[in-house]
């Protein structure tokens, strides 16, 4: 009975890992909600929240093939399916804590003074109950040297880089992020060097250390993008420059 009960097991495993669908690495779906539901405004994003509430079956189409990953499944994946995947799957899901909420005036409406909306605990991934910060600080920041996730990942604010009209996918994931990273670097209301000032994000401020990293410097990891006058890129790289913060606006990108 016992090696009958086993190969009975044995042949359940065989059937399911036989008939289960392969993770789709295009994310034809999310890409199907970015290109209906967003629009850029250059660097600035605006998302009808109000539309997918509407209609949330893309989007949750979408977040079940996220949520249904395994972590053998994820840790056989390259490194650029692995980050594309997560960075996918932080935008979906903050869209989707929006669209449960909506309508709002911020995403910092779900929080309080002693909690926060990126630890809520509302999905669970690779076989954890988790929250957004885990995405980002716990997984993508921990395991990938990457400073330019910072213009990838969307946190449904207007101060925010912008949410692309299409899925990061990792055949084009360098030049995605590389041109993420430069649209809101060049952005003029968040962004710009003037009389001897670079006045950028607090998004450059909070994460300092990931962009000294990279570059050596915030100046040199921005000098390098917000121009391409290799003479400009050196002034503005120069000790003599300094830095300010502009304050970050945690309006809703909605519409």
């Amino acid at each position: 009975m016992t090696r009958v009960l086993v190969a009975v097991a044995a042949l359940s495993l065989s059937t399911l890992s036989a008939t289960a669908q392969p993770f789709d690495h295009q994310h034809v779906e999310w890409n199907r909600v970015l290109r209906r539901h967003v629009v850029n405004d250059a660097a600035i994003s605006s998302v009808d929240y109000a539309a997918i509430q509407a209609d949330p079956s893309g989007l949750r189409r979408y977040v079940a093939q996220v949520t249904g990953v395994s972590p053998p499944q994820f840790e056989a994946w390259t490194d650029a399916q692995r980050l594309a995947f997560l960075i996918n799957a932080y935008n979906a899901l903050t869209v989707t804590l929006v669209v449960d909420n909506y309508p709002l005036t911020s995403i910092k409406d779900l929080g309080g003074w002693f909690s926060s909306p990126w630890k809520k605990r509302f999905f669970t991934l690779l076989g954890k109950n988790r929250h957004l910060d885990d995405i980002e600080h716990g997984i993508i920041r921990k395991q990938f040297d990457e400073p330019r996730i910072h213009f990838a990942v969307n946190c449904a604010a207007i101060g925010c880089p912008p949410l692309r009209t299409e899925a990061y996918v990792a055949s084009r994931l360098d030049a995605q992020l590389e041109d993420n990273t430069r649209v809101f670097l060049r952005d003029e209301r968040r962004n710009r060097y003037e009389d001897g000032v670079l006045r950028l994000s607090e998004l450059l401020d909070w994460y300092e250390g990931d962009f000294k990293r990279d570059g050596g410097s915030i100046k040199r990891f921005v000098a390098a993008r917000l121009t391409d006058d290799p003479a400009e890129a050196a002034t503005i790289d120069s000790r003599d420059t300094r830095i300010r913060f502009l304050s970050y606006d945690w309006g809703l990108n909605g519409r």
